[in-house]
């Protein structure tokens, strides 16, 4: 049976776990933590703008899953906030319990506290992964999720310092990049101003520490809008968050706090002292990351080349997705470059032709886009989404963002693509 070997547990790893077991593979998913999905543990934000086109398609291809528990999970659906509609909110709280079970259930094996810091290989061909404690683990094909936030060096040489975030990376050890370690040299995404990294793009403060009117409020509509003070408005903050999707003057000009279990500010850091002048924030407390006073963690550091089929460049049997893949930013983007990942890893063991998702669906169109405009100077510094900048505007030129479920699935239909990813190659 074909062994694949995934590294790292965030959405795009297990999206990869979940299809390439569909495919008939052995699946093991290794994880550097304690827990999986990585930030997917303080996101939460699904279905915005042309995430929900996403969404739908990859659910008709067969790779649907993983949006399915989202939706169990939703403490809200169907929300606005400024510049983005039909937002779902699912709860932090709940949904890494959620996918671990649902995973382990389709027999799909996990080591967690499992770190990788080295590969065997001979020619352009990984026999095996090193692991921490010096163990090796063998297989026939590798898919690297590790994500490209962190180590600390990197926080501390690109940003304001290790904001101790969910990645806990004093703790379990620094992410390292497997296909550096294969000998592909890593791309690094830029800002606007030609510096290297992004800060994450929001903090989430802890809910009993707001005021029972604010609580009250994201319960009940998932979204709550306070107006900063004028001499507290900063438009340049914009340019370092790495969701450019909210990087919207509103943002800068409102606290916008999410419910997704907890309060989610949509910032990438925010001085506690003047957090605390806003009424009802003046207990604040911030819950991811700790340090979300002065700084949060930097992102886009680690991107493999890769095909329009996930495939490394230069590798014979190394796949990637998520932001291991390119500048993407969000849970729906890890999850279907994932996919396809997983399920062409076993297309890939058994010598059949890799897929490669056309351009005429948004996925595919994002995949592709985004792995022409990485080989641009410009490119680098743009960051691409279905749910907002650059990405969102071509879906909506191109006539790819819809919320008609009945015209997704025609068209999925027509390409002969129905339930693909749940085609059994082993």
């Amino acid at each position: 049976m074909t062994k694949v070997i995934i590294i790292g547990g965030g959405w795009a790893g297990c999206a990869a776990a979940v299809t390439a077991k569909k495919a008939g593979a052995d699946v093991l998913l290794l994880e550097r933590t304690d827990m999986l999905l990585g930030l997917g543990n303080v996101g939460g934000i699904m279905r915005n703008n042309g995430r929900y086109t996403a969404a739908e398609e990859a659910i008709l291809l067969g790779a649907g899953d993983l949006f399915k528990l989202t939706d169990k999970a939703s403490r809200h659906v169907n929300i606005d906030f400024p510049g983005h509609k039909h937002a779902s909110l699912y709860d932090v709280c709940k949904m890494e319990p959620m996918v671990r079970r649902y995973l382990i259930e389709m027999g799909i094996e996990i080591k967690f506290k499992t770190r990788v810091v080295d590969v065997q290989m001979k020619d352009n061909t990984i026999n095996g992964i090193v692991l921490a404690n010096n163990d090796i683990i063998y297989g026939d094909v590798f898919i690297e999720t590790t994500g490209s936030t962190g180590p600390m060096g990197n926080c501390l040489k690109y940003g304001n310092g290790c904001a101790m975030c969910i990645l806990r990376c004093p703790t379990f050890g620094p992410r390292v990049s497997i296909s550096m370690k294969a000998g592909i040299e890593d791309i690094l995404g830029k800002r606007s101003d030609g510096s290297y990294g992004a800060f994450s793009g929001s903090c989430k403060l802890n809910k009993d520490s707001l005021s029972e009117e604010i609580v009250r409020e994201l319960n009940e509509k998932g979204v709550v809008i306070l107006p900063l003070p004028k001499e507290d408005i900063n438009l340049d903050k914009l340019k370092v968050k790495v969701c450019q999707q909210y990087a919207l003057k509103e943002f800068a000009e409102n606290i916008i706090l999410l419910d997704t279990g907890h309060a989610k500010l949509m910032a990438p850091f925010y001085p506690l002292e003047k957090l605390r002048k806003i009424k009802g924030l003046e207990n604040a407390r911030f819950e991811d990351p700790y340090s979300g006073g002065i700084g949060n963690s930097i992102r886009y550091l680690s991107i493999a080349p890769r095909e329009n089929s996930m495939k490394v460049k230069g590798i014979d049997n190394l796949f990637c997705a998520g932001e291991k893949s390119g500048l993407f930013v969000g849970h729906t983007e890890a999850i279907v470059t994932g996919s396809l990942a997983g399920h062409n890893s076993v297309r890939h063991e058994k010598g059949l032709k890799l897929l490669e998702l056309p351009v005429n669906i948004a996925i595919g169109d994002l995949i592709s886009f985004a792995n022409k405009k990485i080989k641009e100077e410009e490119g680098l510094k743009n960051r691409f989404t279905f749910a907002g900048s650059v990405y969102f505007d071509r879906m909506k030129e191109l006539n790819l963002y819809s919320t008609d479920r009945e015209f997704l699935k025609k068209k999925i239909k027509r390409l002969n693509l129905i339930n693909i990813f749940e085609e059994k190659i082993v």
